[in-house]
């Protein structure tokens, strides 16, 4: 090697040497390497624990692929898990522990109407964002008294307009309506009422159910009587289940349509009989693996349905919104920067408030205005064929 090539790399090296010596001398680019920890208050047991238990191993699920994915820069997610056991009361204290933990991030809710309304103002007051995966939008509205509140779900409104387009598509002329008795059964009763009425469609009758009733006979049989041409089905899964299974039973020959708050597992089990032919809607993920994989977002949805599906042996449709907001938060951990090793909530929540992504439950765009971010255009037509879901058409 000739000595002027050597002098060449020994100056190079020195210099690289320097460089990284007045990089650390003066404070470079430290990497942060503290966890994301996120908190979750779930009903993994009481009236509402199998949907609970289905956003814990979606949860579980998503943790495990970000963290083996490298997209963390370095960083890990720690879960931490409460169950709030179906009661708001419960719901509240988990939420005041885990906003007085300042390694805490931010919090995911599950599916429990009451419990996340519940803790709006708690949410508000420790200024810890929250991502809801119940329904009601008195969740996530008005946003000028929610500002660290945001939901991930279906919405009434645009669950009214998807039923009612697909009501009159098949011709239907006379509904009877079930719904649950809580915030968002009533707001979807109301949502129904509102698109039916620029319709020739008309109420045949309205009943109502606890989401705790292991018995909706009676209802059921209070519709069936007036001879709709459709039920349509407002309430959790549970109670769907109940109600396909009573309308069956009262020989009722028209059509069930099933709100997007009614999906749960892919496969219908003991109820497949009674749903046999009855429409939902709901989000494609529920059924991805009858659509080709166009878009490289239809694909990771693909790829989630069929890890999910290897990993616990079915599917249930609500996990895509569990896995949305772990991967809203993550990101907007990393965007927020912030003090190495310090969480900033206000940051993490500006992030949130104007978060885009093609998520596994479809399109989400949060705003300033509009903190509940499932787009309407994540809704589809699914039928249930065979003891199980599918794409309808």
């Amino acid at each position: 090697m000739s000595p002027i090539r050597s002098a060449t790399i020994a100056a190079l090296a020195s210099a690289v040497v320097a460089t990284t010596l007045t990089g650390c001398q003066f404070g470079g680019d430290d990497k942060d390497t503290s966890p994301i920890v996120i908190a979750a208050d779930l009903e993994l047991s009481g009236a509402a624990a199998p949907v609970g238990r289905a956003y814990q191993r979606a949860l579980d699920l998503k943790v495990e692929q970000l963290n083996s994915s490298g997209a963390l820069n370095g960083r890990e997610i720690k879960l931490r898990v409460k169950d709030n056991r179906s009661d708001a009361a419960e719901s509240l204290r988990n939420i005041a522990d885990f906003s007085s933990d300042s390694q805490v991030s931010a919090i995911i809710m599950g599916g429990c109407n009451e419990c996340a309304v519940g803790a709006v103002g708690t949410i508000n007051e420790k200024r810890i964002p929250t991502i809801a995966l119940a329904a009601s939008g008195t969740i996530a509205a008005p946003v000028a008294e929610r500002r660290y509140m945001f939901k991930l779900g279906p919405n009434a409104a645009d669950s009214a307009a998807a039923l009612t387009t697909e009501l009159r598509r098949k011709g239907v002329r006379k509904v009877g309506l079930l719904y649950s008795d809580d915030d968002y059964g009533r707001e979807g009763a109301t949502a129904l009422r509102r698109e039916l009425a620029k319709t020739e469609i008309k109420p045949s009758g309205e009943q109502v159910v606890k989401t705790t009733d292991t018995d909706v006979s009676q209802q059921i049989g209070q519709l069936t009587s007036k001879k709709p041409d459709a039920l349509i089905v407002w309430t959790p899964p549970e109670q769907a289940t109940l109600a396909a299974t009573s309308a069956q039973q009262a020989a009722f020959r028209g059509s069930l349509f099933f709100d997007a708050g009614a999906a749960g597992d892919l496969f219908l089990g003991p109820a497949a009989r009674a749903t046999e032919r009855a429409t939902l809607i709901f989000t494609q993920t529920m059924v991805i693996d009858d659509v080709i994989a166009t878009t490289p977002a239809k694909a990771a949805r693909r790829q989630w349905f069929q890890d999910y599906t290897a990993r616990y042996g079915g599917y249930n449709g609500s996990s895509s919104f569990a896995a949305d907001a772990v991967q809203l938060i993550a990101d907007a951990e990393l965007r927020a920067g912030g003090e190495i090793g310090k969480v900033d909530r206000s940051g993490i929540r500006d992030v949130l408030e104007t978060s885009q992504m093609d998520g596994l439950s479809g399109p989400i765009r949060m705003t300033p205005d509009n903190h509940s971010g499932l787009m309407p255009q994540a809704l589809t037509t699914l039928v249930a064929r065979n003891g199980r879901w599918r794409l309808a058409g």
